[in-house]
């Protein structure tokens, strides 16, 4: 095994690194929904409007994860992080000041957003690099940052709230993020051979190079990119309109709040082990497979929120639809990996990350839209139920990219 000479591979440390800063940044970036109807009841601003500013911030983590990935594959992730870091902490600051809507889109949409974007592309095309074998595991368990960053930064969040109000949270918050993403991304190293390593399983890195090795341009004139990007960008739709509403829509039936966030930490828990084990999966029988297997629990769990009432009824939902979100955000990274190769990894997966954030900026933005005009919810999780099925049925059309 590489590494055998150091007491630790170096590559550990990277994932431990990896995970905090995931867990942080994205655990943040869906708090949104705890801030919601305080920011609400004072800004007096609509659901949609408010709504609006998660829109921004996850579409441009999409677009800019693609310059972020780009400028990783050629600077490494120590200054890209760091630069994401800096954003995003400063987004979380200013919200505190926020007093109209273009506020709010500009702090917590634009500065959040571009604060994100300089974690996920460029952590994961990282790990890519330093791991061979394992590869979908460890990505599953530095994707499960964002179900232990939904798990612990909700309650946090609503904690925060309840005794010291939505802008002091607000800055406490962001202050954190700074300081810690800032000081965590200074131990990250771009490749194994910055420090003298080979990846894990290195030897047989080699034999990968002559499997499936894509330039981007090539990438971007096959069926099965776009084909990609359109699954994830109708997957990403549907999550996220339920991570920013589920809780909004949960006390809308006389739920707590408190029961309400629950629902939003049940998620982020179920989906720490689905990221964990699917990615396993996906490296014994493949990422199409598996996808197939969590789109059809995805498809499920949304038919069962069209009837749910009850507060069981929203914790049950909470867990089918958990284990399957997590799942299939650890497997993008790993077929992408297979699909296309890793010299160009960081910049492949960041346009896949800009179809998925598409969806998921419109999602939310929908479904607020769709309950300011309707007083409901049931419009907007009838769609992500279809868009759930369709996704199943465009995964068992992706195909392997021809050899280079």
């Amino acid at each position: 095994m590489v590494g055998r000479k150091n007491r630790v591979f170096y590559g550990y440390i990277i994932a431990g690194i990896a995970l905090f800063i995931m867990t942080l940044a994205w655990g943040s970036l869906f708090s949104i929904g705890v801030f919601f109807k305080p920011m609400l009841e004072e800004l007096e601003f609509s659901r949609a409007a408010t709504s609006i500013a998660q829109s921004v911030s996850i579409l441009l983590t999409g677009l800019f994860g693609i310059f972020m990935g780009r400028l990783n594959d050629r600077f490494g992730p120590r200054l890209i992080v760091t630069v994401g870091g800096l954003f995003l902490g400063a987004g979380y600051l200013l919200m505190s000041l926020t007093e109209a809507s273009w506020q709010l889109y500009l702090f917590r949409g634009v500065l959040v957003g571009i604060g994100v974007s300089g974690t996920y592309v460029p952590l994961l095309a990282t790990i890519a690099k330093w791991f061979y074998h394992r590869r979908g595991l460890i990505m599953g368990v530095i994707i499960s940052g964002i179900g232990l960053g939904t798990t612990i930064m909700s309650p946090i969040a609503n904690w925060l709230i309840t005794n010291y109000g939505w802008r002091e949270s607000s800055g406490i918050l962001g202050a954190a993020l700074l300081i810690l993403v800032v000081l965590a991304a200074q131990f990250l190293r771009r490749d194994p051979a910055d420090v003298g390593l080979l990846p894990y399983g290195g030897r047989e890195v080699e034999q990968e190079k002559t499997e499936v090795e894509l330039s981007p341009q090539k990438a971007l004139r096959t069926a099965q990119l776009w084909l990609l990007c359109l699954i994830f960008l109708l997957f990403d739709f549907s999550v996220d309109a339920v991570l920013v509403h589920i809780v909004p829509h949960a006390t809308d039936l006389a739920i707590s709040a408190a029961s309400a966030a629950n629902v939003l930490a049940i998620i982020g828990i179920v989906s720490i082990p689905g990221r964990i084990i699917m990615g396993n999966v996906g490296d014994r029988i493949g990422s199409k497979p598996t996808m197939i297997i969590c789109f059809a629990f995805m498809l499920a769990s949304f038919g069962w929120l069209l009837f749910a009432r009850e507060e069981w009824a929203f914790y049950l939902f909470a867990v089918v639809f958990g284990f399957p979100y997590g799942g299939l955000a650890a497997l993008m990274s790993l077929v992408v990996a297979e699909l296309f190769g890793l010299a160009d990894i960081g910049l492949i997966l960041g346009v896949v990350t800009c179809g998925t954030t598409i969806g998921a900026a419109v999602g939310p933005a929908l479904a607020g839209f769709i309950f300011d005009v309707t007083g409901s919810y049931q419009l907007a999780y009838t769609i992500c139920t279809i868009f759930s099925g369709a996704c199943l049925v465009l995964t068992l059309l992706l195909k392997p990219t021809a050899n280079r």
